[in-house]
C-alpha cells in the first residue's frame, strides 16, 4: 500500500508503448509515413448504402488489415470489426513496450457494438432466420470488443470504459495519466476504438454536420466533418516502472485538463469557454505557461461552430502557435479520435515534425495561430497540446513533452 504523502506527490508519466490502426495505416510506421506525406485517406463509403445521404465519404480501415487480428476459424469470423481494430492496435502497443506489465486498461468508445444493433434491427425487419439474435445482442455492449481484444492478446486485466462523446479518447488517456501520476497504478494501457457505424453516419448526415465536400479544418470555407474509424493504444508507466526494466520512452505526458460547458446537445458554447478551460487546466496540470507550447494538435472537425470556438480559445491562450488537425486526412473517429491523435502527437514529438492540415486554403482573419496547411513541416517540438471536444460540451486536453 502507498502512504498518503506518496499518493499526493506527482510522479512523472512516460509513454513506453504505442499502437495504432487508422485509415492512414495498419501500424505505427505506416501511419507515420502518411502523416509525413499528408495523404488524403478519406474515400467513398463502401461499407453500406449511402445513395440517400449528402455525405458519401469517410475514413475507412480496409478489412484486409484486420484479417490477422485473431486466429482463423469460425469464431473469429463472427467478431466485431471494432474488436479486430482494437486487437491489432493493442498488440502493437504491447510489442513496442516489451516487458511492460499493465495493471489496468482504460478504453474509450462512443458507438461500441452499435453495428450489431443495426444488424439486429435489420434482421427484425426482414424475413431471415433469427438464429443469430443471441450473438448480435451479446456483441452489442461496448466492453465486448475489448474483452475479445484482450483475449486475443492473452491479457487478463481490469477494464474501464469511457464514453464521453468525442472527448472520450483524451479522457481515457487523462484518467490513466492521473492514476499513475498520483501513485495509484504503475502501468496502465489507455486508448480507444471506433468502427464506422451506418446509424451514426446517417445521424451526422441528418444533422447536416457532415459535408459532401472535402473536409477542411480551420479553413474559412469549411463546410462540415467527415467520419472516420480506427483504434489506438498507449502504454503509460511511472518513471520507476520504466526505469526498472530500462524502457525507452517515446514521450512524457505531463498535463491533463477537462471541462463541460453544458450549453447545447450538439453545439459548443459560442464564446469558446469550454475548450479554453480544458486547455487552461491542462497547462496548469503540466506547470506550463500556454505560450510555451510549440504545436497544437487540434480537435478541428471542420464544422462551422467547432473550429470557431476552438480557434478562439487557441488564439487567446497560445497566440501564434503552429496548429493542424489530422482529421483532415482521416476523418473524425469519434470516441477513438483523442486516442489516435494522442498517438499521432507522440509520433510528432519523437520525429520532430508537425503533421499537415490538408485541403487548407484560407484562414479566418481573426485567428492569431498559424495553420500548418497541406504539407508536413520539420519543427523543434518540446511541448505539444492535443485537444478533444465533444457533443454536450465535453472538452479534454493533453500536454506531452519530448524525452
Amino acid at each position: 500500500m502507498y502512504k498518503m504523502e506518496e499518493v499526493r506527490r506527482p510522479r512523472r508519466v512516460f509513454v513506453t508503448g504505442v499502437g495504432v490502426v487508422s485509415p492512414l495505416g495498419s501500424n505505427v510506421e505506416a501511419n507515420l509515413r502518411s502523416l509525413l506525406e499528408g495523404r488524403d485517406c478519406v474515400t467513398p463509403v463502401d461499407r453500406f448504402d449511402v445513395s440517400k445521404t449528402r455525405c458519401k465519404t469517410a475514413g475507412q480501415v480496409p478489412n484486409d488489415w484486420l484479417e490477422h487480428a485473431f486466429p482463423r476459424g469460425r469464431a473469429s469470423k463472427r467478431l466485431h470489426r471494432g474488436a479486430r481494430m482494437a486487437a491489432v492496435a493493442l498488440r502493437e502497443a504491447c510489442d513496442s513496450a516489451q516487458g511492460a506489465i499493465p495493471e489496468l486498461i482504460v478504453v474509450a468508445t462512443t458507438c461500441g457494438g452499435m453495428s450489431y444493433g443495426e444488424f439486429y434491427y435489420n434482421r427484425l425487419l426482414s424475413s431471415q432466420s433469427r438464429r443469430d439474435f443471441a450473438r448480435l445482442v451479446g456483441n452489442y455492449t461496448p466492453q465486448k470488443p475489448i474483452q475479445d481484444a484482450l483475449q486475443a492478446n492473452r491479457l487478463s486485466i481490469p477494464t474501464k470504459i469511457v464514453a464521453n462523446a468525442c472527448s472520450s479518447g483524451s479522457d481515457a488517456a487523462g484518467h490513466a495519466f492521473e492514476l499513475i501520476r498520483y501513485g495509484l497504478q504503475e502501468c496502465v494501457i489507455c486508448g480507444g476504438y471506433e468502427p464506422l457505424s451506418e446509424l451514426v453516419f446517417v445521424g451526422f448526415d441528418s444533422l447536416r454536420a457532415s459535408t459532401p465536400e472535402k473536409i477542411r479544418p480551420f479553413d474559412r470555407a469549411r463546410s462540415g466533418l467527415v467520419l472516420g474509424e480506427g483504434a489506438a493504444f498507449l502504454i503509460l508507466e511511472s518513471e520507476q516502472s520504466a526505469a526498472n526494466r530500462h524502457a525507452i520512452a517515446f514521450a512524457e505526458m505531463i498535463g491533463y485538463g477537462v471541462s463541460t460547458d453544458t450549453y447545447h446537445l450538439t453545439q459548443p458554447h459560442p464564446s469558446g469557454i469550454g475548450p479554453k478551460l480544458a486547455m487552461k487546466r491542462a497547462f496548469e496540470s503540466a506547470g506550463l505557461e500556454a505560450p510555451a507550447v510549440d504545436y497544437v494538435n487540434a480537435h478541428g472537425t471542420a464544422t462551422i461552430y467547432n473550429d470557431a470556438t476552438e480557434g478562439a480559445a487557441i488564439s487567446e491562450l497560445c497566440g501564434a502557435v503552429q496548429v493542424s488537425s489530422t482529421k483532415s486526412m482521416m476523418g473524425h473517429a469519434l470516441g477513438a479520435a483523442g486516442a489516435i491523435e494522442a498517438a499521432f502527437s507522440v509520433l510528432a514529438l519523437r520525429e520532430q515534425f508537425v503533421p499537415p492540415n490538408i485541403n487548407f486554403s484560407e484562414p479566418e482573419p481573426m485567428w492569431k495561430f498559424e495553420v500548418v496547411g497541406n504539407c508536413s513541416r520539420n519543427a523543434r517540438l518540446n511541448y505539444l497540446l492535443s485537444n478533444s471536444i465533444g457533443f454536450g460540451g465535453t472538452n479534454a486536453a493533453l500536454v506531452l513533452t519530448r524525452v
